[in-house]
């Protein structure tokens, strides 16, 4: 018969191994942030810009499945919790999406407009254009610095 240390481990490894462990950690961290978080501290004020920027950040974050942080992000921000329509986005920042480009976050479009098309075309009243090539390709069965 299993010694209760032996079912410990084995609970905590599968936990960690369904990711639920990480999120349970991230779900004490913001309920810890939100008890010592004082309400009459005012913050600063969520600006249409700062909003923006919140959104683009936590689609970038659940992209790569760092929900936990996601999750921090939305309690720590005052964002609500609902994200915006991706499409609201889209055009908020004027960006031209093509259909490959859809499945990757805004982020990368941005980053990929300023880092190559940026340079050729100085206009700033051009549109950011997405598409899939932009997109830095990842092999993530090997080590982050032997990806491309």
């Amino acid at each position: 018969m299993a010694s209760v240390a032996q079912l410990k481990a084995a609970l905590k490894e599968t936990l960690e191994r369904k990711g639920a462990l990480g999120q349970i950690r991230a779900r004490i961290r913001t309920e810890v942030f939100e008890a010592l978080d004082d309400p009459n501290e005012p913050r600063p004020l969520l600006t249409r810009e700062n909003f923006l920027i919140n959104e683009l950040i936590r689609e970038y974050l659940k992209y790569n499945k760092y929900n936990n942080a996601a999750h921090v992000l939305t309690a720590e921000s005052g964002q609500p919790e609902v994200s915006l329509d991706r499409q609201f986005l889209v055009q908020e920042l004027n960006i031209v999406e093509s259909t490959s480009g859809k499945s990757v976050p805004l982020l990368y479009a941005i980053l990929s407009h300023f880092l190559h098309d940026g340079k050729e075309d100085s206009n700033q009243n051009n549109p950011i254009r997405m598409t899939l090539l932009s997109y830095p390709k990842q092999n993530f069965n090997r080590p982050p610095s032997e990806r491309n």
